[in-house]
C-alpha cells in the first residue's frame, strides 16, 4: 500500500467540534503538543446538515493557535460563496461535498487556484465511484462514515467497504500516493485498526480525542498506537 507524501503512517486530525470552545486555543495547543498531525474544522450551515457551527472567524482563531495544517470541512450549501473567506482565514485544506456542487470541477479549481489544497467529501449514501472523474484534480477524498451534522455518532459498519473501494479507485487512477484518503465519523479506539486496514490515510476524530475523562495528551498517543497496529495488520494482509 502506498501513502501520500513522505509520511509512512496514517495521520490523525483532531476535530475541534468536540473541543471546549471556551478554551479553544488551549485545546488546539494541547492537541498539537500531544502529537496531532492536522487540526480539523467542521463547518455546518444548518441547511445541508441539521446543525449550525462555526465560520471563518473561528477558523482564523484556530490558525493563530497552531502551526499544524488546518483542514476545513465545509458541510454547507453553495460552498463557493465562502471559499475566499476560509482561504483568508488560513485554511490549508478545504473540502466540499459532492452532493451540493453541481459544478464540482469549477469549485475545486477555485480552491486550488487560491493556493489551498482541495478535497471532496461524500456522504454514507453517496457512491464513492461518483468521484472517479474528479480524482485527478483533488488532493483529498473524504469518506463520511456517519451522516454528517453531529459529533459522537457511531461508525456505520458498511463504511469499511466504501473506504476500500475509494482506495482501489485512487490506485486505479494512479493517485494513491498523491491523494489523502480521509475518514470522518465514529473514528475511535475500536474502529481505527479496521479503518486504517481498509486504506485510510487521514483519520478525523473528535470525541475520541477530546474525551470527557481524558485529555489529548492521553488520548492522542493511544489513538496513534491503534493507527500503527491497524497499519501493521494491513501490511501483513497485503504481504508487505
Amino acid at each position: 500500500m502506498t501513502w501520500p507524501s513522505s509520511r509512512s503512517r496514517a495521520l490523525l486530525a483532531p476535530s475541534i467540534l468536540s473541543a471546549d470552545f471556551g478554551h479553544l486555543a488551549r485545546d488546539v495547543g494541547r492537541a498539537e503538543a500531544a502529537g496531532a498531525d492536522w487540526i480539523h474544522v467542521d463547518v455546518m450551515d444548518g441547511h445541508f446538515v441539521p446543525n449550525l457551527t462555526i465560520g471563518p472567524n473561528v477558523t482564523a482563531a484556530v490558525r493563530a493557535a497552531t502551526t499544524l495544517p488546518v483542514d476545513v470541512h465545509l458541510m454547507i450549501r453553495s460552498p463557493e460563496r465562502l471559499i475566499p473567506e476560509f482561504v483568508a482565514a488560513g485554511a490549508d485544506y478545504i473540502t466540499v461535498h459532492q452532493e451540493v456542487c453541481p459544478h464540482l470541477h469549477r469549485v475545486i479549481a477555485e480552491i486550488r487556484n487560491a493556493g489551498v489544497r482541495a478535497g471532496v467529501a461524500v456522504n454514507p449514501s453517496t457512491p464513492v465511484e461518483l468521484l472517479r472523474d474528479i480524482v485527478h484534480d483533488i488532493d483529498l477524498l473524504l469518506v463520511m462514515t456517519v451522516n454528517p451534522g453531529f459529533g459522537g455518532q457511531r461508525f456505520i459498519p458498511g463504511s469499511l467497504d466504501r473506504i476500500a473501494r475509494a482506495r482501489r479507485m485512487l490506485e486505479e487512477a494512479g493517485r494513491a500516493g498523491e491523494v489523502h484518503l480521509q475518514v470522518d465519523g465514529g473514528v475511535d479506539h475500536h474502529t481505527i485498526p479496521s479503518v486504517v486496514g481498509a486504506g485510510a490515510t487521514v483519520l478525523v476524530a473528535g470525541s475520541a480525542v477530546f474525551a470527557k475523562d481524558a485529555g489529548p495528551e492521553d488520548t492522542i498517543p493511544a489513538l496513534q498506537r491503534r493507527i500503527a497496529e491497524g497499519q501493521a495488520e494491513g501490511q501483513d494482509d497485503h504481504g508487505s
